[in-house]
């Protein structure tokens, strides 16, 4: 038997679907979670029942908002043990990456809250006598909101929480990978005051995403689109919503770059390195899949870096005694694999690394990476970094842009100014100076450049993302006109 169930929520009632499709525990092999497979049917029927909550839900004052939001915080934290056992069972996460997950997700929607009354406007200095201009934010109406796996609570609270402080309607399409953790989200959303369509589930099995997504976002009610996933898929869905000119808000792939100049702190730079790459076994957008490291100190930096990762073992998740768990599932261990191996036959040399047991992979570090290996160029989505290294700081910039993708990014140095010099240069949507590439705020502009997507979720970013920007006037004299 199927350790959980999950149903749709559409209007604050759970529902049945037809059929059903298993979630597998990447570490037992056993079920874990037993969902429903919702058809296009459902998924319109739930974009409905938004359409029906949002005049109600965008007429109400800041405050009644704010307070809904404010329970739904509480009402996550109050699910922090159902929340641990979803995420070590559906992705083989460790506890403490479900708590940090919880923690920084109610936390994003506190600050979500606090934004109520900062959906400002403006008074516009009229040319026209007696005409009062005004920009005025007001909600879009139904956003459709798709999240991930890897940070699995992170990244669906984020895509609800700002929307509905905006006054808009939520259907949260969950990952397949991980449907009862997204499930549990508006489960507590629900049972805070925001049912009866104002937050909705759908759940859908892996074969059917195609349909019951390009039902809701073909949908004329749905009037924004938020993703979080692959650059692929982001890439159809965007040429899905150009069809109907529909705003996307798309955060996508990553391989993020930390930059270790030659009068860096290379404690301080080994540190952020071993973190920014094999927390949650690099399964993070904004994980750091390159170091790039000056010539005068890389041998130096290898030697503190190998010692460290070596202190970084795996083990089953819920045992909790190593520091790296499970990788999501095989396909994860066979990609990453397949990176090492071409990096090795090309000239590369491996400095730490083993064999995987199962989904239960070792932290791999990978020196000698050069630009015509695909563990340059490819996402790994998984614990290994490669090392590349420059001359001198020019080219690390050079090696820094040198990709497809523009997430986050990191330089290290002891000289503030040639950090920022440096930072200013890197074609990233984020970039940090003497701290890790993964670093996430709620109040902060979170999104990337190039093949890494665009629009800024968090913080008043975010109120610019999920509302339109109206012109009103008032006139207060009377009318001349040329005819």
């Amino acid at each position: 038997m199927p350790a959980s169930e999950v149903l749709l929520s559409i209007g604050g009632a759970q529902k049945r679907a037809e059929a059903t499709f298993d979630r597998i525990d990447p570490v037992t092999g056993t079920i874990a979670t037993q969902a429903a497979a919702a058809s296009t049917a459902d998924a319109i029927a739930a974009v409905e029942a938004a359409k029906a909550a949002f005049p109600a839900w965008s007429a109400l004052g800041p405050n009644a908002r704010r307070a809904a939001l404010m329970k739904a915080a509480d009402a996550l934290d109050a699910k922090a043990n159902d929340f641990i056992d979803a995420m070590m069972s559906e992705i083989g996460a460790t506890e403490g990456w479900a708590r940090f997950n919880l923690m920084l997700s109610s936390s994003m929607v506190r600050e979500a809250a606090s934004l109520t009354t900062q959906i400002s406007g403006e008074v516009i200095p009229s040319d026209k006598p007696g005409c009062i201009a005004m920009a005025v934010r007001e909600a879009a109406g139904v956003v459709l909101s798709m999240a991930p796996w890897n940070a699995p609570i992170i990244l669906a609270t984020r895509a609800i929480a700002v929307p509905l402080a905006c006054g808009n309607t939520v259907v949260l399409k969950a990952s397949e990978q991980c449907p009862r953790t997204h499930a549990l989200i508006v489960e507590a959303f629900v049972e805070s005051g925001l049912g009866g369509g104002i937050v909705n589930l759908i759940t859908n099995a892996p074969q059917d995403a195609a349909d019951v997504v390009g039902a809701m976002i073909d949908h004329p009610a749905v009037r924004r689109v938020n993703f979080t996933g692959s650059t692929a898929v982001g890439r159809i869905i965007a040429k899905r919503c150009a069809e109907h000119l529909k705003p996307v808000l798309l955060e996508l792939g990553g391989k993020a770059p930390l930059i270790v100049l030659d009068d860096a702190d290379l404690d301080e730079a080994v540190k952020a390195a071993a973190f920014g790459a094999f927390m949650n076994q690099g399964q993070i957008c904004m994980s750091t899949e390159r170091i790039i490291v000056v010539d005068a100190i890389a041998d130096a930096f290898v030697a503190k870096f190998q010692a460290k990762v070596a202190t970084m073992a795996v083990g089953d998740p819920r045992e909790g005694k190593t520091p790296l768990g499970a990788v999501v599932d095989a396909k994860t261990v066979g990609h990453v694999q397949s990176l090492i191996d071409d990096a090795i036959a090309n000239g590369a040399t491996q400095v730490n690394g083993g064999t995987a047991n199962g989904v239960l992979m070792p932290a791999h570090v990978i020196d000698g990476v050069t630009a015509d290996m695909k563990l340059f160029r490819d996402e790994s989505f998984g614990p290994v970094v490669g090392i590349i290294r420059a001359w001198d700081e020019a080219h690390a910039i050079t090696l820094a842009n040198d990709t497809e993708y523009g997430l986050s990014a990191s330089v290290f140095t002891r000289d503030t100014a040639r950090g920022l010099r440096v930072a200013r240069q890197i074609q990233s949507g984020i970039c940090h100076i003497n701290g890790p590439t993964v670093h996430d705020e709620a109040q902060m502009p979170f999104g990337g450049t190039k093949a890494s997507g665009y629009g800024k979720f968090g913080g008043k970013a975010g109120i610019d993302s999920f509302t339109d920007l109206r012109w009103i006037t008032i006139e207060t004299q009377p009318g001349h006109y040329p005819i």
